[in-house]
């Protein structure tokens, strides 16, 4: 939503709020087979991607998403060889995942190869993995290809969508959890963008339910700040099939061989803290 040519607004109904950031110019508008996208030069956060009038990812503040949504998740998994991206078109996520030297191979399957095209164009600081001969990418459903893999054959899954709604709404369902179960190996690991917990309790609670009753033995939410999406509280939760999401290669991810900036095996360990009144709603569960 647009309220005047200088901002560009994205209006949160259920929030009852609205966050705005002033556009220099709109740089790219398309109407693709399963979604609009825009791209804006903003004054303040960089190329801004909004699709269907949602926020995806800016320039300056992607990173606290992006690194948060593999290096955990990597670094729980004991030896995560193979790698699974469903969505993920900005191909940020495959960025901070072929950073970790074990990886092997890290498929992205995406819907929408416009996005990743799109990325490519107006945001290829984030697309610096893309020809590393260990990425591969299929444009493709994520549901389909899932419910077809191999069994035991993925030891980390990423499910990163957009909001449980249009398309990805059938990937926070426990039928799509019930193929992640078969995919990964024992110790896999599952890990799915799940939504700010200040206000979506609703998406968030059915989540760790559907997780748990597909057979995945414990599951955890991760949180961070994220200021371009509502409320600028976000997270991440994880499922695994077998062991603890509590424990991590700690001194590991203290000794990373590589840059990051915001992940480090501090921020891991407080990121797995719990605030009361989601403990609570945990417990009901």
């Amino acid at each position: 939503m647009t309220l005047d040519e200088n901002w560009f607004t994205e209006v949160c109904e259920e929030c009852g709020t609205a966050f705005s950031l002033r556009s220099r110019r709109k740089l790219h508008e398309e109407q693709t087979p399963f979604q609009k996208i825009e791209i804006h030069d903003t004054e303040a956060f960089g190329n801004l991607m909004v699709i269907d009038g949602f926020v995806m990812l800016s320039a300056r503040d992607n990173f606290l998403y992006h690194e948060m949504m593999a290096h955990p998740a990597l670094y729980t998994h004991r030896a995560p060889r193979r790698v699974v991206i469903i969505g993920g078109g900005d191909c940020g996520t495959l960025q901070e995942v072929l950073r970790h030297p074990e990886v092997e191979h890290c498929l992205q399957v995406e819907i929408d190869e416009r996005v990743t095209r799109l990325a490519e164009e107006y945001f290829p600081e984030l697309c610096t993995a893309n020809n590393d001969p260990r990425a591969e990418f299929l444009f493709g459903d994520g549901i389909r290809w899932m419910k077809e893999a191999e069994p035991g054959s993925v030891d980390v899954i990423i499910v990163d969508s957009t909001d449980p709604i249009g398309p990805a709404r059938g990937l926070f369902t426990e039928a799509f959890y019930r193929d992640c179960h078969r995919a990964v190996g024992e110790g896999g690991i599952v890990v799915q963008q799940s939504e700010s917990p200040l206000v979506h309790l609703e998406i968030l609670l059915p989540m760790h339910r559907a997780m748990r009753a597909a057979g995945f033995e414990t599951t955890h939410t991760l949180q961070f700040p994220q200021p371009v999406y509502p409320t600028g509280w976000w997270s991440a939760t994880m499922a695994r099939k077998g062991g603890s999401l509590l424990e991590f290669r700690e001194m590991e991810a203290a000794a990373r061989p590589f840059e990051t900036r915001y992940y480090n095996a501090e921020i891991h360990r407080g990121a797995l803290a719990v605030p009361e009144f989601f403990r609570r709603e945990l417990e009901r569960l």
